[in-house]
């Protein structure tokens, strides 16, 4: 088959496969910035759409005759490949939230700059943390999960046929609740040592009611965070790792739940 000369059918489902490979993807979060042109990532999407048509064409996917059935099954795409892209982006957000609680500690929190990837204003540790978990997510296979679970996908779940159920609801918010857990637990370490060194100079204030605590202060409290944010950085490895390991059945499990 040509390339260029798709039969009618082929195209039609090739739509069907472009609409939920570019949500998943457009919603990944480096892949998702706006760093990457706009063609970049419609090139890529139509390629990774082109490749994943064998897959589909042996789920027996149906392409839906009306066009209220068409805007149906559209939706449903977007809303799964939502879902999908989602449940990798919560866990990037709780490495940012461990780098925006350390930054807070450390008195960063009025410095900050424009993150090239959301283009909003990010702390300096989250910006660090975030780029480190992407490249140990990279390096420990996580594009191989996401290609595997969108290959996977076309035989889990039919081309709108998912099904939003009450345990989809619970599972979704579990992930969000484990997001402020798991940047909490990431940044425990630094908060914990910048605590007991805000009370020293407390105490110290109290003691020597002449020493300028302000300004003693602020250094050593970036050398203690800096210290310490090299063992977020260790914490953020074993995390990144146990993500990536129990990653393809996190997504075996959101599409069953999506297919039943």
């Amino acid at each position: 088959m040509e390339i260029l000369h798709f039969p009618t059918e082929t195209f039609r489902i090739f739509l069907l496969v472009l609409l939920r490979v570019s949500t998943f993807l457009f919603l990944f979060p480096f892949f998702g910035s706006p760093v990457v042109p706009m063609r970049v990532k419609a090139a890529t999407s139509m390629i990774l759409a082109f490749a994943l048509m064998p897959v589909a064409t042996d789920a027996n996917l149906l392409f839906p005759e009306s066009a209220g059935s068409l805007a149906i099954t559209a939706g449903a795409e977007i809303i799964m490949g939502t879902i999908l892209g989602l449940s990798t982006r919560i866990f990037f957000a709780a490495v940012q939230l461990a780098g925006q609680i350390i930054s807070f500690q450390m008195g960063f929190s009025m410095i900050s700059i424009m993150d090239p990837q959301s283009g909003s204003p990010m702390t300096i540790m989250s910006q660090i943390g975030y780029l480190t978990a992407m490249i140990l997510f990279l390096s420990f296979g996580g594009h191989h999960v996401i290609l595997g679970a969108l290959a996977d996908s076309f035989t889990l779940v039919s081309t709108g046929g998912i099904t939003l159920s009450s345990d989809l609801w619970k599972t979704m918010s579990s992930l969000t609740l484990s997001m402020f857990t798991l940047g909490i637990r990431m940044a425990a370490p630094c908060m914990a040592a910048l605590f007991f060194t805000t009370c020293a100079f407390g105490m110290c204030a109290r003691f020597v009611p002449q020493m300028n605590v302000l300004v003693l202060a602020f250094p050593v409290k970036i050398a203690v965070g800096l210290a310490l944010f090299g063992l977020t950085l260790t914490a953020i490895h074993l995390m990144v790792g146990r993500f990536t390991a129990g990653y393809t059945q996190q997504l075996t499990h959101l599409m069953q739940m999506l297919g039943r």
